[in-house]
């Protein structure tokens, strides 16, 4: 299986850079042909500028020339899992403006029966994508997460259910309160995202 892996840290050593290798080397020795998409290294831009909001609904103008390798890369996939921390309950920066920019109309999404591009039924257009797993470490614990609603996990669980139009909604495997777990339980961690991707996939 091709399978994308998107990951969102600026710090190669960190501990959420610990998961990306994981995720990398687990699909690696499985036999997996995988796309390492590095967002930080990879210098991407995440600002949707005024152009790229004029021309959103202009398929296919709207895949630039920036932006068509990322677009070919993801229409390739067969899989795909997604590695970033929780800042401030919710997507880096940079992998925000990754879901804004290249998730779009005739990518992500086709709009059906409009009598303009920007009208219509939405109906998802990464059906290809079978399998999707999300990978999250996050700074604050599960009780005051919880208290704010948990938006990664409700995001990645709902949107990305809808996203993907799959008949079930994708893995979530998140680390609560990262900074205070000892490093046993960090490497815990570690072993059961090497599990879960090698069940997964």
């Amino acid at each position: 299986m091709r399978v994308m892996v998107l990951h969102a840290h600026p710090v190669a050593e960190s501990y959420n850079h610990a998961l990306y290798n994981a995720v990398l080397e687990t699909l690696e020795a499985n036999g997996h042909q995988v796309d390492p998409v590095d967002l930080y290294a990879e210098d991407f831009n995440p600002v949707m500028g005024r152009e790229g909001r004029l021309q959103y609904h202009d398929v296919p103008e709207n895949v630039t020339p920036e932006l068509k390798p990322y677009v070919d890369r993801l229409m390739a996939a067969e899989g795909l899992v997604i590695v970033h921390p929780v800042w401030n309950y919710g997507f880096p920066a940079i992998l925000k403006g990754y879901f804004d920019r290249v998730f779009m109309p005739g990518v992500s999404f086709v709009l059906e029966g409009g009598e303009s591009a920007d009208k219509g039924r939405l109906k998802p257009n990464l059906k290809h994508i079978r399998k999707v797993v999300f990978v999250t470490s996050y700074g604050g614990d599960r009780w005051r997460t919880w208290l704010m609603g948990d938006p990664p996990r409700r995001l990645a669980k709902r949107w990305g259910w809808v996203t993907f139009g799959g008949a079930l909604p994708p893995t979530y495997l998140a680390l609560y309160d990262m900074n205070n777990v000892t490093p046993d339980g960090l490497k815990g961690f570690i072993d059961k995202v090497k599990r879960v991707i090698g069940r997964v996939f």
